[in-house]
Parts: C-alpha cells; sequence; structure tokens
C-alpha cells in the first residue's frame, strides 16, 4: 500500500507548511522512543513524512509521483527508467502462484516472499546505506522575559555520543584504521543463491565492519573500538527571541551517535513561565492597569514597569473603561529592529463608598450634566 504522507501527519493536501511543522512537532513530542508511551516505528513514520513534506522540491514531486518519487528517473518507461532496484516493486499482486492450470513452477510461492528474501537486506547494486543515530527529545523551562528577547541556554543531556578519546574512530591513540579482512573493505558481502529464475547475486552489510570497509588496527581502549560511548554531554542552546510555549526547538546532529554514520537529531520543547503582568497577543504584549475615577477624569503620568525597564505613560484626560493605550515598540520582537506593542487596557477603579465631602462635589457634577 501506498504511502500517504499527509495522513501520516494528520493535516489536508492543501496544508501550509506551518500546518506540517505544528503536526509534526505535537506527533514527533506524542510517539518518541524516550517517552515512556512513545512508539519507535510510528515516530520513524511521522519524520520520514515531515522530511517530505517539509521540503517543497520533495513535495511536489511526491504530489505528483506518490512516495516512490526519489527512486524514479522517469515515469512510465518500464524498467529502463527505474533505478530502485528490485526493492522497490511491489510484487504481491502476482498473488500465489499454483501447481493448478499447469504452471511451470510446480508449487504455491508468493513472489513478494522470494525478493524480500534475495534483496530485503536493504543495498541495491554499489549503494551503502547510510546509517543515522537515534532522534532523542527533551524540554526545557525558560522565563517570559527570555521568550521575547532570546537567550543561551546549556544543558546536560545523557546520551550515546562520539567517543572523547577517539573522537569516533575507534582505534586506539597512534594506530590506524586497516582494511577489513572479512569483506575484503569492500563493506559488503556478496552472497549467490540459486533459484527457479536461475543464480542471483545479493548483498548484505558486513557485519564485522558495519559496512565501513575498515576497522581499527587496535581498538580504542574508551569505546572498546565502537566509536561512540554513552556520556553526559553539555549542549548549548541558543533560544531564539519571540518563541512560544510549547515550540520545539530542532538541533541536527545533536541526537545519537553511531560508529561511522550521522548523528541523529536533539528536539527541546520550549516551556515558558506565565509572567504575573503580562501576556503575549501575537507579537503584542498586553498589560492591565487600574486607575482612580479622578486619574481617568483629569488625566496623569503613570510609570510602568515593562520587560525593557520603566516607563512613563501619560494618561489623557477622560479615558473611558477598558480602553487600551498603545505603547509603540514595546513588545515581542519580529526582525532586525522591529517589534510589536505594549497594550495597556485601562480599568477605572470606582470607590465603593462615598464620604459627605465627594458626594456633595459628584452631585454637583450630576446638576451641571457631567
Amino acid at each position: 500500500m501506498a504511502k500517504d504522507y499527509y495522513e501520516t501527519l494528520g493535516v489536508s493536501k492543501g496544508a501550509s507548511k506551518d500546518e506540517i511543522k505544528k503536526a509534526f512537532y505535537k506527533l514527533a513530542h506524542k510517539y518518541h522512543p524516550d517517552k515512556k508511551e512513545g512508539n519507535e516505528a510510528k515516530f520513524k513514520q511521522v519524520n520520514e513524512a515531515y522530511q517530505v513534506l517539509s521540503d517543497d522540491t520533495k513535495r511536489s514531486k511526491y504530489d505528483q509521483y506518490g512516495a516512490g518519487f526519489e527512486n524514479m528517473n522517469a515515469r512510465g518507461s518500464g524498467f529502463s527508467g527505474y533505478s530502485g532496484g528490485f526493492e522497490d516493486f511491489d510484487f504481491s499482486g502476482f498473488g500465489d502462484f499454483s501447481a493448478k492450470g499447469g504452471s511451470a513452477f510446480g508449487g504455491d510461492f508468493n513472489l513478494n516472499d522470494i525478493f524480500s528474501d534475495f534483496f530485503g537486506g536493504g543495498m541495491s547494486g554499489d549503494r551503502r546505506e547510510q546509517k543515522r543515530g537515534r532522534d532523542i527529545s527533551t524540554e526545557i523551562n525558560i522565563s517570559f522575559s527570555d521568550s521575547i528577547f532570546g537567550a543561551n541556554r546549556q544543558i546536560l543531556i545523557t546520551k550515546t555520543s562520539s567517543c572523547f578519546t577517539c573522537h569516533g574512530s575507534g582505534a586506539k591513540a597512534g594506530y590506524s584504521m586497516v582494511s577489513c579482512k572479512t569483506c575484503n573493505g569492500q563493506g559488503k558481502i556478496r552472497e549467490s543463491k540459486r533459484t527457479i529464475f536461475g543464480n542471483i547475486s545479493s548483498a548484505k552489510i558486513c557485519e564485522t565492519c558495519l559496512g565501513a570497509g575498515e576497522v581499527p588496527k587496535e581498538v580504542c581502549e574508551t569505546c572498546k573500538g565502537k566509536g561512540v560511548l554513552r556520556r553526559e554531554e553539555e549542549i548549548s542552546i541558543i533560544i531564539p527571541a519571540g518563541i512560544r510555549d510549547g515550540e520545539m526547538i530542532r538541533m541536527t546532529g545533536y541526537g545519537e551517535a553511531v560508529w561511522k554514520g550521522t548523528a541523529g537529531d536533539l528536539y527541546i520543547k520550549i516551556n515558558v513561565t506565565p509572567h504575573p503582568v503580562f501576556k503575549r497577543d501575537s507579537n503584542d504584549l498586553v498589560m492591565n492597569l487600574n486607575l482612580k475615577l479622578s486619574e481617568a477624569l483629569l488625566g496623569a503620568e503613570y510609570p510602568i514597569q515593562t520587560l525593557d525597564g520603566e516607563i512613563q505613560v501619560t494618561i489623557p484626560e477622560g479615558v473611558s473603561i477598558n480602553e487600551i493605550l498603545r505603547v509603540r515598540g514595546k513588545g515581542v520582537p519580529t526582525g532586525k529592529n522591529k517589534r510589536g506593542d505594549l497594550l495597556i487596557k485601562l480599568n477605572i477603579k470606582l470607590p465603593s463608598k462615598l464620604s459627605r465631602k465627594s458626594r456633595e462635589l459628584i452631585e454637583q457634577l450630576q446638576k451641571e450634566g457631567i
């Protein structure tokens, strides 16, 4: 069955990049293998779908040709236009051939089983699969101010990393790498099987060098020749200005390391601590300001403690309840020398009790029609 990347991420075919990104972050956090309720198979499916749909070129080809687009040189040209090898074809449509009806094969078998047996190792022709480490995730708490202006944070995380002694080579200091004797430096071992179609050759990754084609002459004592080991590592994180609560930062190559391969990615979920005064509305900051009735009627100068420091705000005469004052450029950074605004919502506090003199003054104002 063809893969439906849109269905995997739970988005429509016309989904925007933003919608695809949000759907991926949500599912990646849900299914990550490090979580108690994680699911490694689903996590890989979600990651594969995102890698295609987040790239405009790949997405366009996927929409046109489907999930096999990466292996196609031409469409509709038969085997001559296809470079993916037998493992990219689905032979399930042939069904089960039987000896009944004069079958020359003399028994029940399924072509899918045969070809998966020969080519299921994942290596096609002379191609070598690039090994990749697991993606990992974590989360950190930051202050509201750091979410607005950005910050640098250091975290300690325990993961499989390159060996600090041999720097990932697996070789003891002073010793070089030598050609693997098991595969003669090829990184793979060829096998030939006799089948109903004749002799068919296949290849599998060498278990000694894991496809690298070379091994250490003397192994590193720290990692025992593996090139990687599980250890605690300090990682510096750059938190961009304007990041939102629940967003994730992807750090390419900071996930689990593998010998002679590419490290996975690190996903960091950002939890923003709420502020007692300010709330965020898109790129603006919103706050409430309580005024006395006299200040609302006569106006006033009011000191406001913003995230940038204290400023003086002029309250004009005769403001109304819930009126909003706008202070330009005191909101969320949106680009180079650009920021949102600070919105001050005015709440007028009415006195619960009036003195005799206050009552007389208000009655006088009432007589004057104010």
